[in-house]
């Protein structure tokens, strides 16, 4: 028995036999869907109205910290 030609063989179903495995892929899974909006601007009113009220707490306590 001749060992080329049966080389040649082996490589040739090899190579078919990978490439039909490319082509059996599955389509990928679709993506995440976005999520949805979420609106900042109902509580930021009321968070920059908080941090203005601690600022001026601070430099009130700063300023009588300083007389002292």
């Amino acid at each position: 028995m001749n060992f080329v030609p049966m080389r040649i063989k082996l490589v040739i179903i090899a190579f078919f036999a990978s490439s039909l495995s490319v082509f059996a892929q599955q389509t990928p899974p679709p993506p995440p869907t976005p999520p949805p909006g979420v609106p900042i601007d109902g509580g930021l009113i009321i968070v920059l109205i908080l941090a203005l009220i601690y600022g001026i707490y601070k430099i009130y306590k700063n300023k009588k910290r300083v007389i002292e």
